[in-house]
């Protein structure tokens, strides 16, 4: 039995589905549309619970659930891929600490931005929580691009953390597109195209973001 991948394209489905394409095993990714809510369906409630994708079923049957969670999950499965440092390094210790920032510091601020009504009345106030929260995510950004060392985010090389960061950055509604086409994270856009361009995962990064 292979990996099923539940998500969506364009969305955080992506770093599951990369990560497994860099790894070269085997899955099938199952679309559970965002645009008509499918996340909130009986049928993926039943798989995962809170209704947020992606959720990685592993081969054994079993359901993982957070991307942070299901990349390092992948890394630690197939370490052939390279896509964590040595164990117990302080490679490995910073790629889990970003990877760790990206979910806990940034990801949280993507909902507000995207849904700023779940969490404030309509109208004043809804825009007001979506303008501090795109602020937010352009701060946090800001600290990534301070810390890339150039192609990747860690000096020991590619890993996952390049992957989940390359996914956040194609969230442009999220950041603001004119805050992006001014150039504020250009270490971040080269690191994207970098990543879109390793021959496992270019493939998966046409098939969710095109030529986006």
């Amino acid at each position: 039995m292979s990996y099923v991948v539940y998500g969506d394209l364009r969305s955080g489905a992506f770093s599951s589905e990369a990560a497994l394409a860099e790894a070269g095993v085997s899955y099938e990714f199952h679309t559970v549309p965002l645009e008509q809510n499918a996340q909130k369906a009986p049928e993926f409630l039943a798989i995962n619970p809170t209704g947020k994708m992606p959720a990685l079923k592993l081969p054994g049957g079993e359901i993982m659930t957070e991307s942070a969670a299901i990349l390092l999950t992948i890394a630690e499965r197939h370490p052939d891929a390279g896509l964590l440092p040595p164990p117990a390094s302080f490679g490995r210790a910073r790629c889990y600490r970003w990877i760790a920032y990206l979910a806990s510091e940034v990801y949280p601020m993507v909902e507000i931005s995207d849904y700023p009504e779940r969490f404030a009345p309509l109208g004043e106030a809804a825009v007001a929580l979506r303008r501090k929260a795109k602020a937010r995510i352009r701060e946090r950004l800001l600290v990534l691009e301070k810390t890339i060392a150039g192609p990747w985010l860690l000096e020991t090389g590619f890993s996952a953390a390049d992957i989940y960061l390359a996914n956040f950055s194609r969230w442009r509604n999220s950041i603001g597109r004119e805050w992006l086409a001014e150039g504020h994270i250009p270490k971040i856009t080269a690191l994207a195209e970098a990543v879109s361009q390793r021959p496992l995962i270019a493939p998966v990064w046409a098939r969710h973001f095109g030529r986006d």
